[in-house]
């Protein structure tokens, strides 16, 4: 079997790319990486973190991301629960409403952080919760 070596990209659909991607940029520090424009028109763009270890897509969809809208299809990983806290303050800092710290699963998650087309994005550590006796 060929081997699979996590994601290339994820692409989420939009109605206003310039809109989102400005989102993008200001709340999650990603830059546009490449456009894509179509006939003149801008119709998506490709960001990326400032580590280059993640690439998200924004694809101009209006009835898509409408479709789409209160649902969580996106879920970032952040190393540990003191990053997890920065990023907490960070989107107090902005004004960016979010769920708090909650513990996970397996870990701690901030939900509740909605792109301009409502479509949800989680923060989740990598860092695992210990269990208790």
């Amino acid at each position: 079997m060929t081997v699979l070596h996590g994601f290339h990209h994820i692409k989420l659909p939009v109605s206003d790319v310039r809109k989102s991607a400005d989102w993008y940029e200001r709340v999650l520090g990603l830059d546009v990486a490449i456009e894509f424009v179509e006939e003149g028109e801008l119709r998506g763009v490709a960001m990326r973190d400032a580590g280059h270890s993640l690439m998200i897509a924004l694809r101009q969809e209006p009835g898509r991301a409408a479709a789409l809208g209160g649902f969580d299809p996106l879920a970032l990983g952040v190393p540990t629960l003191d990053a997890l806290r920065a990023w907490a303050a960070r989107l107090d800092d902005l004004g960016v409403p979010h769920s708090g710290i909650a513990e996970g699963s397996i870990g701690w998650l901030v939900g509740g952080v909605t792109d301009p087309d409502g479509i949800e994005i989680r923060l989740y550590t990598l860092q695992q919760r210990m269990e208790t006796p």
